[in-house]
C-alpha cells in the first residue's frame, strides 16, 4: 500500500461468507477501514463460499466477476475483508491485473499513519515487517541468482529473495531490541505509579466506542478524539480525581479493539496493551447505539483473553446514550449484564453531554473503596460519605 491513498484511491470492496455469525454482508465497517485509510470505495461485491478456494480464494468464475465489476466502477485497487495467504494475494494479482490486498495490510497502514509516539510507531514498524517477510514471494519479482566471486564466471550467490529476507530479519531484529528497551522505560514509569500507591483504570474497547471522548471527559484531557476506526493508537494516562473516595487514580486510554485485528498487532501492540494487563479496573467502554455491539463486545472480550487481562475486574460503560432514540432509552441507567454467564456492572452514559459520568464517577470510587479494604492496594481503607462504618 502507498501513501497516494490519501487522495482517494478508488477501491472494490469484497467480502466472502464463509457462515461465520459475524459476517458483515454491506461490508460496513470494511468501508469505514477503508475511508479511514484515505482510499474511495466505489463498489462492493459480496459472495458465499463453503471454504476459501486455495489457489484464488473466491473461484476463478467469481474472480472473474470482480474483474468485471471492478472495471465497471473504475476501481484500481481490490480489497478483500478476509486475511488472504501470499500465495492466494499473488495469483487473485495475476488473474485480475489488478493490485489486491486484505483487511490485514488495511488495519497495518492505518496504524502506521496514526502511530504517534516513538514506542507506537517501533510496534508498527515491526508488525509490517513481520506481514512483509511473509509476502516476499510477491513484493519481490527479481529472484535471479547474483553472480559471486571475483571474474566473469562467479560462484552461485544468493537469490535476491534470499537477501530480501535477511535484510528483513535483520531490520525485524533491530526494532525488536528498541521495544525491549521501550517496555523497559514503560516499566520503570510503572513501577513509580505503584510506589505512589496509583490505583490504575484502563479504557478498553471496540474502536470509535468513544473511548478518546469518554476520557477527555472525565479528566478534562485533550487526547485526539474523532468519529472514524482506530482515532488514536497510543496509550494516554492522566490522574483523574475521585472526590467520594478522596483520592487521585491512573485513567490510561488504551487502543481500540477490531475484528480480526491481525495477531501481529496484538504482538507488536504488547507494550501498549501493558496499560490494560496491569490495570487494577478496565472500563469497557461498549457503542450503545451499535445494533452489532455484542459481537463487538465479544471480539474485545477475545483480545482481552489473548493478552492476559481477561480477569481483571470490569465495569460496562455503554456510552453514546445520546445517539438513542426515545423508545431505545433503556429504563435504568444502571444495572447487570451478562456475559459468557458472568454478570459486570453496567452504566449507560454520553460522554459527549457529560449525563450519567456522575454515577460513573461514584461507582469507580467504590471499587477504589473496595480495593483499598481488601488490601488490593496500600493504604488505610476510605469511607465513602454515607456509607456504614
Amino acid at each position: 500500500m502507498t501513501s497516494s491513498r490519501v487522495d482517494g484511491t478508488p477501491v472494490l470492496l469484497v467480502g466472502v461468507d464463509f457462515g461465520f455469525p459475524h459476517f458483515d454482508g454491506d461490508l460496513e465497517e470494511l468501508g469505514l477501514l477503508a475511508q479511514t485509510a484515505g482510499m474511495n470505495p466505489v463498489g462492493r461485491l459480496t459472495c458465499k463460499r463453503k471454504a476459501p478456494d486455495a489457489a484464488l480464494f473466491v473461484g476463478s468464475g467469481k474472480a472473474d466477476e470482480i474483474r468485471t465489476a471492478a472495471q465497471m466502477h473504475g476501481a484500481v485497487e481490490v480489497l478483500f475483508d478476509q486475511s488472504l495467504s501470499p500465495a492466494q494475494q499473488r495469483n487473485l494479482e495475476r488473474h485480475l491485473e489488478l493490485p489486491v490486498n486484505d483487511r490485514t495490510l488495511l488495519i497495518l497502514e492505518i496504524f502506521a499513519q496514526r502511530a504517534r509516539s516513538h514506542e507506537g510507531k517501533l510496534q508498527v514498524e515491526l508488525a509490517r515487517l513481520q506481514y512483509l517477510s511473509t509476502r516476499l514471494v510477491r513484493r519481490w519479482s527479481h529472484l535471479e541468482r547474483q553472480t559471486g566471486g571475483i571474474g566473469a564466471r562467479g560462484g552461485p550467490g544468493e537469490k535476491q529473495i534470499e537477501l530480501d529476507r535477511r535484510m528483513i530479519g535483520d531490520a525485524v531484529k533491530r526494532t525488536r531490541e528498541r521495544l525491549v528497551k521501550v517496555k523497559r522505560q514503560r516499566s520503570t514509569q510503572r513501577r513509580q505509579r505503584e510506589r505512589r500507591d496509583t490505583f490504575n483504570i484502563s479504557l478498553v474497547g471496540y474502536t470509535n466506542a468513544g473511548k478518546s471522548t469518554l476520557f477527555n471527559a472525565l479528566v478534562k484531557a485533550r487526547a485526539y478524539a474523532a468519529d472514524q476506526l482506530f482515532a488514536t493508537l497510543d496509550t494516554t494516562t492522566r490522574q483523574l480525581y475521585l472526590g467520594a473516595a478522596g483520592r487521585s487514580v491512573s485513567l490510561s486510554d488504551t487502543v481500540g479493539f477490531i475484528r480480526d485485528l491481525p495477531h501481529g498487532l496484538v504482538d507488536a501492540f504488547q507494550a501498549t496493551l501493558q496499560e490494560a494487563i496491569d490495570a487494577d479496573l478496565l472500563l469497557h467502554v461498549v457503542d450503545a447505539s451499535n445494533p452489532g455491539f455484542p459481537e463487538q463486545m465479544a471480539q474485545v472480550q477475545k483480545v482481552l483473553h489473548e493478552i492476559g487481562a481477561a480477569d481483571i475486574p470490569q465495569i460496562l460503560v455503554f456510552n453514546k446514550l445520546d445517539a438513542l432514540q426515545a423508545e431505545q432509552r433503556p429504563p435504568l441507567l444502571e444495572d447487570q449484564y451478562d456475559v459468557d454467564g458472568q454478570l459486570f456492572q453496567r452504566l449507560f452514559v454520553s460522554a459527549r453531554s457529560s449525563e450519567g459520568l456522575d454515577t460513573l464517577r461514584q461507582a469507580l470510587a467504590s471499587r477504589v473503596v473496595i480495593a483499598a479494604q481488601e488490601g488490593m492496594t496500600p493504604g488505610a481503607a476510605i469511607e465513602l460519605p454515607g456509607s456504614e462504618p
